[in-house]
């Protein structure tokens, strides 16, 4: 007779819905991050009943960024989960901020039903297409049965070997409508084994023996250590290469902690002199582009070697020509550089001319910017409000900061003392992405570093870009204290009282300068609306109180309005040509000021 279970399992249907999500099951995806509605809702349900995380955003753009965060965070890929047309547009900021930074991503987007392609179908837009430009992989299966063949291949071929393997980035697999909704024999079929972890390349021989030779000839010698060495986790080689030749470091902004910042040879408050007069300068995981000014003199020496160690063989040589180039995977190429230094007897001199350049440098910044966080005036400077928060912050929690001087002068005070601890606007140079990033690091601490804290410092410009994410914080109740640095606008803002002079008579359209916002907005009442804790401070005192009120107080997030000068800055000096930049909007905003109020003063004086 036939086996009547056989002819059961045999006929047993299944949705395309519970075949996405058992194909993400099966490749060890954690978390999905998204927004639900049609065709999608079904997916993550299935997702649910399975074990996957799934966290529901408020916009798309902010669940991209939280699902590409937990590629860096965890090296296997989140998934972001978006509905079709618009949803998937409002998607590619975060897709595109993936693949600039070089995390693993996996976006599925809902689509049109196939019948109604080119029909003018709900939402349609050619999203395959689209996506290819924010990708390195972008593609739709041809059929249900086809679903974990191509997860797998995305997660296989892309997400790992593409997209984790070499040079990490974004993926996209684009889901119709019907496929959500229709059934399928189970017998048909099959999911592929999760795929293995990347395998590891090692850089060759002569290469190596030539990159330490460099190092021991080297006058002034200087490490900088890029995220890609904080993704790769070679902190424990790195840091022995550091202790044991006595070499001075300098992280990048999400390098920091690979080696923790407060170390003796850290010579980040010395960063123009230390990149400006180094001959030999060892990349780990780090990019000659912008944030490193391309390698390219005045910030330079002409003549300096570059040791290059990347993972991506384009990256190598780009810009300027490399001294040495070692290909491969940063933790593994580190420690062959120890084992060739290891064969002689040899350190860097720890009294040497150059250290002793780099210290006095290093001494004179911390002492101005001392100066200036010990300024009693009010409201506060940047200086004064990140002193004192550092002076609290848990020294394994995760900092995650946004804006533009809030970030460039946070990254200065702020320590990390633990790798992939800090996130920020990254490569792309992205806006917005805090809260998305926050949500991800707190979804990672309460699974895997339980009792670590996620502080989100953002200026009240880039908190406006995400700040409904708020809801989501308090709904998941994640372990957050958001810090928002507000100066009242985008660089710079004005106080009440000449927001007051200058609406007076006009309409604000005519003359509130483009880099104005409201004076004195109670960002803490969108955290207490929700459930929340709100403080709005304006004093050292209360910004101490609060901010050890919020540590104590883990059984909800926070939100502290942190009032500052509005035409409060860094202190003088040229660390960038965005610094330069915002020097000359500083001119531009003091002409405005003299325009405004009728001045006859020269923009110079009154700058």
């Amino acid at each position: 007779m036939p086996d009547s279970n056989f002819a059961e399992r045999s006929e047993e249907q299944v949705s395309g819905a519970k075949v996405i999500a058992q194909a993400l099951k099966t490749q060890d995806v954690e978390y999905i991050f998204g927004i639900v509605g049609i065709p999608v809702t079904e997916i993550a349900i299935a997702a649910q009943q399975l074990g996957i995380k799934y966290i529901g955003m408020r916009n798309e753009q902010a669940a991209c960024y939280a699902a590409s965060a937990i590629g860096y965070l965890t090296g296997r890929p989140g998934v972001c989960l978006v509905v079709s047309g618009p949803g998937l547009i409002h998607a590619l900021g975060g897709m595109a901020n993936a693949n600039m930074n070089c995390w693993p991503l996996l976006m599925i987007g809902g689509s049109s039903e196939r019948n109604q392609e080119t029909m003018g179908a709900f939402q349609e837009f050619p999203q395959v297409e689209a996506c290819r430009l924010y990708t390195k992989f972008s593609a739709r299966p041809s059929s249900i049965e086809a679903i974990p063949f191509v997860i797998e291949k995305v997660q296989y071929l892309t997400a790992v070997r593409t997209s984790i393997y070499g040079r990490p980035g974004a993926c996209y697999v684009d889901i119709p409508a019907d496929f959500v909704n229709l059934q399928v024999n189970v017998n048909s079929l099959k999911y592929t084994e999760c795929c293995m972890s990347p395998p590891i390349s090692m850089a060759e021989t002569s290469a190596v023996r030539m990159a330490a030779s460099v190092i021991r000839n080297a006058k002034q010698p200087l490490l900088i250590i890029g995220k890609g060495a904080a993704y790769a986790h070679a902190e424990e080689n790195i840091k022995k290469l550091v202790e044991q030749y006595k070499l001075p470091f300098l992280p990048t902004p999400m390098g920091k902690g690979v080696v923790p910042d407060n170390h003796p040879n850290c010579v980040g408050a010395a960063r123009s002199r230390a990149l400006q007069f180094a001959d030999v300068i060892v990349l780990f995981g780090a990019r000659l582009n912008w944030i490193l000014h391309f390698g390219l003199p005045p910030r330079y020496q002409p003549d300096v070697k570059f040791i290059q160690v990347d993972i991506c063989a384009e990256e190598l040589g780009n810009n300027v020509k490399p001294t040495v180039t070692l290909l491969g995977d940063i933790s593994a190429v580190s420690k062959q550089l120890l084992e060739e230094l290891d064969k002689t007897s040899w350190e860097y001199p720890p009294e040497s001319k150059w250290w002793k350049t780099l210290r006095e440098k290093m001494k004179s910044n911390e002492a101005a910017s001392k100066e200036l966080a010990s300024k009693k005036s009010l409201p506060m400077n940047y200086y004064t409000v990140f002193y004192h928060v550092q002076e609290q912050l848990p020294r394994d929690c995760f900092v995650v900061s946004e804006g533009a001087n809030t970030m460039d002068i946070g990254r200065t005070v702020l320590q990390n003392y633990l790798p992939r601890h800090r996130l920020d606007a990254g490569t792309f140079g992205t806006m917005g992405v805090g809260l998305g990033f926050a949500i991800a690091a707190a979804m990672v601490a309460k699974d895997r570093h339980p009792g670590q804290r996620v502080i989100c410092v953002e200026g009240d410009s880039a908190f406006g870009f995400s700040g409904m994410e708020v809801e989501t914080i308090c709904r998941y109740n994640l372990p957050i204290i958001l810090l928002v640095v507000n100066n009242n606008g985008i660089y710079q803002g004005f106080d009440m009282d000449a927001w007051k002079e200058t609406l007076k008579f006009q309409d604000p359209t005519a003359v509130v300068p483009p880099m104005c916002l409201l004076p004195n907005s109670h960002y803490e009442q969108i955290m207490t609306a929700f459930g929340g804790k709100g403080y709005f401070v304006e004093t050292p005192e209360e910004l101490q109180k609060s901010l050890r009120q919020s540590l104590a107080d883990t059984s909800k997030p926070s939100l502290i309005n942190i009032m500052i000068e509005p035409q409060a800055t860094r202190k003088a000096q040229m660390e960038s040509s965005f610094v330069t930049r915002l020097e000359c909007s500083g001119m531009i905003w003091a002409r405005y000021n003299l325009s405004l109020l009728g001045s006859n003063d020269s923009p110079a004086s009154a700058s």
